[in-house]
C-alpha cells in the first residue's frame, strides 16, 4: 500500500472533513463518525482487492491487509489525539463547525 502522504495528502483529507462537517446539519457527531469509518472501511477494501487478481489471492492476504490498516488507522488516532490534547483550548474555544 501507498501510505506516504504527498503534497496533497492533507488537502484530500480536509475534504473528506469538510462533507463531514456538512452532514452534522442533519445528525449527530457519531452518526457521521460511524458512516465515515464505514466509508474508508469499504474503500480500503477495495483498494485492497485491486492488488489481487482472484477471490483467493485476496483471501491470501486478508489478515496482512487487516493489520496494516488498523495499525495505520491506530497511529493516525493517536497522533490526532495528542494534537488535541496539546491544543484543546485553541481547537475547542466555543466557534460553528465541527472538525
Amino acid at each position: 500500500m501507498d501510505s506516504a502522504p504527498d503534497d496533497l495528502f492533507f488537502k484530500r483529507a480536509d475534504a473528506h472533513i469538510d462533507v463531514a462537517n456538512a452532514q452534522l446539519k442533519d445528525t449527530s457527531r457519531g452518526k457521521v463518525s460511524a458512516s465515515l469509518m464505514y466509508a474508508t472501511a469499504r474503500f480500503n477494501a477495495w483498494v485492497t482487492a485491486c492488488t489481487a487478481d482472484s477471490a483467493d489471492e485476496l483471501r491470501s492476504h486478508r489478515d496482512e491487509s487487516i493489520e496494516y490498516f488498523v495499525a495505520q488507522y491506530r497511529t493516525m488516532v493517536e497522533e490526532n489525539l495528542d494534537d488535541y490534547i496539546a491544543n484543546f483550548a485553541k481547537y475547542m474555544s466555543p466557534k460553528e463547525g465541527g472538525a
